[in-house]
């Protein structure tokens, strides 16, 4: 009997699949497409046969060192935004089942064939999207969840400014807020004016031809995406006792020298915000808008479009069927 169980653990771990590792930080040379054993779930996990990934800056900033300001250990498998099929249950899982289409945002290892997912962290992905749309939702539409809802606390009826609202994170903030009753100003360049406009916004400022502190006053919550010189300015635009939320500063005393709340949103994992999500996506309320598809084996290219930082909407990973 121990012998059989030796075999067929041998027999597991000799499974192989493809993956983006990094075993050095740098540029975008320091990734490697390589042939590395298939993970096994554990209890309360699943194995997800991944179908597509979304780009975020993450990836380029934990590739070029950041990882390590984060308590990673090198070698590092990148990618942590996926939507594909549940292949494999863990112990103790019975929300899902085998073939089941899912998303949300993992640890780490989204860019590759197969991935562990915490059960808890990942819900049935929008029937309504395939998977290369549904890839371009789960952090982008958690991290304006958590930032604007739950940080800032943003009703109806009040003001709300986001710094960039035509990227993957902007262009999902602006449709949540306006589906919570929200009024919208959206800062982006003028070629983007007519998207942002079909996502709601109810006025548009292009950056390139004026601050948009000399623009916008009073607003009650302002969403900030670009941080920077953008996020010290963004303080002119508030109310007294009005907040600002940034999911990439980090702030300072800018509190009490205001007089407004500010706070950086951390984006965690939250199956019942997904599964919220999910059905305003289902409902048409939502939209996922996908830039550029990049195969998988182009990594470096979709790494490189992210990080020029001149996208609309999402870049993802097409891992294939």
């Amino acid at each position: 009997m121990i012998e059989n169980k030796s075999k067929l653990v041998r027999t597991v771990m000799s499974e192989k699949m493809k993956a983006v590792v990094i075993h050095e930080y740098g540029t975008n040379d320091v990734l490697r497409y390589e042939e590395v054993g298939r993970p096994q779930p554990q209890a309360g996990e699943v194995l997800v046969k991944v179908r597509a990934a979304g780009i975020n800056p993450v990836d380029w900033k934990i590739r070029g060192g950041a990882g390590q300001r984060m308590g990673m250990t090198l070698p590092i498998h990148l990618g942590g935004e996926i939507a594909g099929t549940v292949e494999m249950l863990g112990r103790d899982v019975t929300d899902f089942k085998q073939g089941d289409a899912v998303y949300g945002i993992i640890k780490s290892g989204g860019f590759a064939e197969y991935a562990i997912a915490k059960a808890a962290d990942i819900a049935l992905k929008p029937a309504n999207l395939d998977f290369v749309h549904a890839a371009t939702v789960p952090l982008g539409a958690l991290t304006a969840w958590q930032a604007m809802f739950d940080l800032a606390r943003l009703a109806s009826g009040q003001r709300l400014l986001v710094t960039s609202s035509s990227g993957g994170v902007g262009s999902l903030a602006v449709q949540l807020a306006k589906v919570a009753g929200v009024h919208v100003t959206a800062i982006a360049s003028g070629r983007n004016e007519d998207y942002v406009r079909s996502l709601g916004a109810d006025e548009f400022i292009d950056y390139t031809k004026q601050p948009f502190e000399e623009l916008v006053h009073d607003m009650d919550v302002v969403f900030d995406t670009v941080g920077g010189e953008t996020f010290e300015r963004a303080f002119a635009t508030l109310r007294k006792g009005g907040f600002l939320v940034t999911a990439v500063a980090f702030p300072k005393n800018e509190a009490s020298e205001h007089g407004v709340g500010v706070a950086r949103v951390q984006c965690k994992p939250n199956a019942a915000q997904l599964t919220s999500i999910r059905e305003l996506v289902e409902d048409g309320r939502l939209k996922a808008h996908v830039t550029t598809v990049v195969p998988f084996e182009g990594i470096r290219t979709a790494l490189e479009l992210s990080e020029a930082g001149r996208t609309r909407g999402k870049i993802v990973l097409d891992v294939g069927a």
